[in-house]
């Protein structure tokens, strides 16, 4: 669309079609090519970018409501659905776990499956050890605090009614996320076995905390300076945030086998470490464009805009240093 990002128009479609508001990440999930009908009877390639859209608000009316019916799919039921091969190997890697394993293949090479049987033996004796702690369910219930300030986040940042209500969840989930790091780190002194190095452990969980907290830095900020308004960069960043959290969400359980699970957290961290350096551009041309605009015409504007674009690149910061201590969890384990 003229005018438009590739990621603001492919919302933009998504409002057109389906009557669907959110956040949406600028950094695609990949792309695909398809043949297009055309209405003048022409066949051509079309060259489809995707990407993610967490989904706020469900309109009732929307333009093309007559032309169309919404509904919601899972995510498998989906993928059966589309007719693009290439789409649905993107749905495939979007969350594999929605998906069975239709591989098949057998383990080729005695020492591979000597390897992998040794590894089997291991992890059977390790079930024997005394248990572990609560470890995994306290990270996946951070995470999932992280993921509800996410979302609250970016609804705050589209503006309009409620933002004191978002400001007020996000604080709310932040003192959640401290009362699961203080259980986290309680834990760790009270259990004789862990599943990995205790320092490793707390630098998880405090890169976790970090996140929340910085999101309710940012809160603040807007709170306090009553901002009511927001440039399409900061969108673009809390969409990022978004979806970085999204990923989190999936790889704290994959942490339960981190062996089996090890290609996958590869993939997933590798994702966050690409959305971060993306965010730092978004940052760097949002900064730009406030400055142009209000840096000397209206400093106190610029400033406060600025401490706001601060908080959120720390947060996308921060969220890059878990994917880091999940990749070292991977080098050291798997």
């Amino acid at each position: 669309m003229k005018g438009l990002s590739a990621h603001a128009a492919a919302a933009q479609e998504a409002y057109e079609e389906a009557g669907l508001e959110g956040a949406v990440c600028p950094t695609p999930l990949g792309d695909y090519r398809y043949r297009k009908q055309l209405k003048s009877g022409a066949s051509l390639l079309v060259d489809v970018r995707v990407f993610p859209l967490a989904v706020t608000t469900e309109l009732d009316e929307w333009p093309e409501a007559g032309q169309r019916t919404r509904q919601w799919f899972p995510l498998a039921t989906a993928a059966d659905l589309v007719d693009e091969p290439e789409l649905r190997a993107l749905m495939v890697r979007f969350r594999p776990s929605d998906f069975a394993d239709s591989s098949g293949k057998p383990i080729v090479g005695r020492s591979l499956a000597l390897m992998r049987e040794t590894v089997r033996m291991f992890h059977w004796f390790q079930a024997l050890l005394p248990k572990q702690g609560n470890f995994f369910a306290l990270f996946e219930a951070h995470v999932a605090t992280v993921t509800a300030g996410s979302d609250a986040l970016a609804r705050l940042l589209q503006g309009g009614a409620g933002m004191d209500q978002h400001v007020r969840e996000i604080v709310e989930r932040e003192e959640e996320a401290d009362s699961i790091t203080r259980d986290v780190l309680t834990t760790v002194r009270k259990t004789f076995l862990t599943p990995f190095d205790r320092s490793a452990i707390t630098s998880l969980i405090g890169s976790l905390d970090d996140s929340i907290d910085q999101m309710q830095k940012t809160a603040g900020a807007i709170s306090l300076y009553e901002v009511t308004e927001f440039e399409q960069e900061m969108r673009d960043m809390a969409a990022i945030i978004v979806d970085c959290s999204r990923l989190l969400s999936e790889a704290m359980p994959l942490l339960r086998d981190i062996h089996g699970n090890a290609a996958r957290l590869h993939e997933l961290t590798g994702r966050i470490v690409e959305m971060e350096g993306h965010s730092d551009e978004i940052h760097a041309k949002g900064l730009k464009k406030t400055f142009k605009l209000y840096g000397k015409a209206e400093p106190l504007t610029f400033f406060i805009q600025r401490e706001i674009y601060i908080h959120l690149e720390k947060v996308v910061d921060r969220f890059e240093d878990v994917a880091n201590e999940i990749d070292g969890l991977v080098i050291d384990h798997a």
